[in-house]
């Protein structure tokens, strides 16, 4: 909830972004008196770094995998190996 609070903000209505129709952002007030277009360029900079990390593909782990699983067999293979010619 929201009371007696009194905040300039800036509203984009035009995100050029696929997710956000519209963004609205609250200014500090030590930096309320900047320049309104060089704050508005600075929350479609934000609104464009968001819509490109969305889209960031996450990095393929199946080389990990297939890699750490040669190492187990690896192992187990070693270790029954060392355990049945101790025996």
């Amino acid at each position: 909830m929201i009371k007696g609070i009194n905040h300039q903000v800036i509203e984009i209505t035009d995100t050029d972004n696929r997710y956000y129709e519209r963004a609205f952002f609250m200014l500090r007030p030590e930096y309320a008196s900047i320049q309104r277009e060089l704050l508005e360029k600075e929350a479609r900079k934000m609104l464009r770094d968001l819509d490109s990390m969305a889209t960031t593909k996450p990095k393929s782990t199946l080389p990990l995998r297939i890699l750490n699983a040669v190492l187990n067999i690896a192992i187990g293979v070693l270790l029954t190996v060392c355990i049945y010619s101790f025996v």
